[in-house]
């Protein structure tokens, strides 16, 4: 975004939402059209992000690594990737893989976090609710839910979202009392069946009673219980797929501080490279999905550096650690470089903060004072990340602000 597309977007943006990113800098977090406004070198970040997806569109799959070191503004370079992949018409989750809360190798718990973390180009921010409002509303009448979900997807998710994709079976009042419709509870089915599909614990005996009331025939089919990683990482690559069919160009998944792969045990690791490499480098095409990983150089080092032929043996039987030389196979990683800023580009930024702050608030910065105010605060903070470096700056304009209302 150059100068004069700033300013203009600037004028056209309610005080309101430029109030909103402020806030959010000041708490030290990433607003989307703060980002927006503040990103520096974005031309060469969204080429290689739209080369991506054109990519992807024509060969699947696809992804991009973003990598720096700490503080080169990866979790910023995500935050802006976001706003372009909605633009585009794709559906988004970013996640960050905090191994306390969202552990790779516990892929579960990463596809609960990816769909709850959805956003899609119209603001929805449910899947549920995306695929019942296009079930209800943009289907044909002809179509049946389950004609339009990919052969792809897992047993349990297709039984589950053709069940959110068609009405209780009617039953009489007569018929209700009856012993054998005892687990008729219609009102239920709605939050059992959308907690099934975001991805919590819902018991069996609960969620048979659902699909059977919501005509689901093939339920019985095979097992509802999703074992292991597999299933879910299936449902990840086959959703894009649905998501197409709905009107969308797919799913864009962010993952921020892909480095916390490394810093489990070497079992954790093992696993988490073999997910890895099956959602990257799939064996089949994934129509519509494109991966966006933020990694240091931490995680290329370590993947470089391990004992890929290390055993444990149980048993009396030797048993590899690894079931593949990830060293090798990541080398084909599409990566994309960050850079530190230079003095002029957090300048350029600083500039834009000062009308930034100016808008949201109502006021006129004394020009020399914030200057000099801003170029000693970025001086102060040249060796911190890039978002202690903006929060600082915010904090530096509250500050003269203040003193402005008390002269």
């Amino acid at each position: 975004m150059n100068d004069t597309e700033f300013t203009e977007t600037l004028a056209r943006t309610t005080g309101f939402r430029q109030r909103r990113a402020v806030e959010r800098l000041r708490d030290g977090l990433f607003d989307p059209f703060g980002v927006r406004l503040l990103t520096a070198r974005e031309d060469r970040l969204r080429r290689a992000f739209e080369a991506g997806l054109t990519e992807m569109e024509q060969n699947p799959p696809a992804h991009l690594c973003v990598c720096g070191a700490y503080g080169q503004g990866k979790s910023h370079s995500l935050t802006y990737l976001r706003q372009q992949a909605l633009d585009a018409g794709f559906a988004v989750s970013q996640i960050n893989l905090d191994p306390r809360e969202t552990p790779f190798h516990l892929f579960g718990q990463v596809y609960r976090a990816l769909v709850n973390q959805i956003e899609f180009p119209d603001g929805e921010t449910s899947v549920v609710k995306a695929w019942k409002k296009w079930v209800t509303t943009e289907k044909s009448p002809e179509t049946d839910p389950v004609d339009v979900i990919p052969d792809e997807m897992p047993h349990f998710f297709k039984s589950v979202l053709t069940a959110l994709g068609r009405e209780n079976l009617a039953l009489s009042r007569e018929k209700r009392k009856l012993k054998k419709h005892a687990r008729f509870r219609p009102r239920e089915f709605p939050w059992i069946l959308a907690n099934a599909l975001n991805g919590e614990s819902v018991p069996v005996v609960r969620l048979r009673p659902a699909l059977k009331y919501r005509q689901v025939g093939f339920y019985n089919d095979a097992s509802l219980a999703c074992r292991g990683w597999e299933p879910y990482l299936a449902a990840v690559q086959a959703f894009p797929r649905l998501f197409q069919t709905m009107g969308f160009r797919g799913w864009v998944l962010l993952f921020d501080e892909g480095e916390s792969i490394i810093q489990n045990r070497i079992t954790a690791r093992s696993k988490s490279y073999e997910i890895l490499y099956h959602l990257l480098f799939p064996e089949t095409p994934t129509p519509g999905l494109f991966s966006v990983f933020a990694f240091t150089d931490d995680f290329l080092l370590q993947v470089q550096q391990e004992e890929y032929d290390r055993v444990r043996v149980k048993n009396e039987e030797e048993i590899p650690y690894f079931q593949r030389d990830y060293g090798q196979v990541f080398r084909k990683l599409n990566v994309y470089r960050l850079q530190n800023l230079s003095a002029k580009e957090w300048k350029q930024i600083s500039d834009r903060l000062i009308a930034l702050h100016a808008g949201a608030y109502g006021w006129h910065p004394p020009e020399s004072r914030a200057a000099e105010g801003m170029s000693q605060r970025l001086s102060e903070t040249r060796e911190q990340e890039a978002r202690v470096r903006l929060k600082a700056l915010v904090d530096q304009l509250d500050r003269i602000q203040q003193q402005e209302m008390l002269a």
